[in-house]
């Protein structure tokens, strides 16, 4: 069984998808897509079926990283299909949690910015409303947490084999 990740923002056409992709590309270098397995989705409903916003996937591609994928809507079921469930600020680790109140999951729940290395922010800002340098922080913010979080799968040996 590979060990499943879901990365989650508010509209799933920012952060998370870039933290998908991220990690997806991350794995394929890694030469674990076998072990590993990435979705992202939003807490809202706001952007359901948009593609990934075209101010990120200009700046993940600056990177050599491309965005795919649809935006979808955070499920109570993903408590139960995920092994880990990554929220990319305060806002929407809450919003994750209030909908297991019974607290029966709240271990599968982390906030992204847990494993970076290099940077020292608390929380992946949503670039939506600035400008294309916030976009560019973004990336550059979950490359260092995508490299930190495949490193924490690795060394704790999560990946069933």
């Amino acid at each position: 069984m590979p060990y499943k990740l879901l990365f989650v923002c508010l509209g799933n056409i920012c952060r998370s998808p870039s933290a998908e992709n991220i990690m997806n590309h991350l794995i394929e270098q890694a030469g674990l897509s076998e072990s590993i397995i990435c979705d992202s989705a939003g807490t809202s409903s706001y952007h359901i079926g948009s593609p990934p916003d075209r101010r990120m996937t200009v700046a993940a591609q600056s990177r050599g990283i491309k965005l795919r994928g649809q935006a979808r809507q955070f499920k109570k079921l993903d408590f139960e299909e995920f092994d880990l469930i990554l929220a990319m600020d305060r806002e929407n680790y809450q919003d994750i949690l209030y909908l297991d109140p019974a607290g029966k999951y709240q271990d599968k729940v982390r906030l992204m910015c847990d494993f970076c290395n290099r940077y020292t922010l608390k929380e992946v800002p949503d670039p939506y409303y600035g400008g294309p340098e916030g976009f560019d922080r973004v990336i550059d913010l979950l490359l260092d947490a995508c490299e930190g979080l495949l490193q924490y799968i690795t060394s704790n040996e999560l990946i069933r084999g």
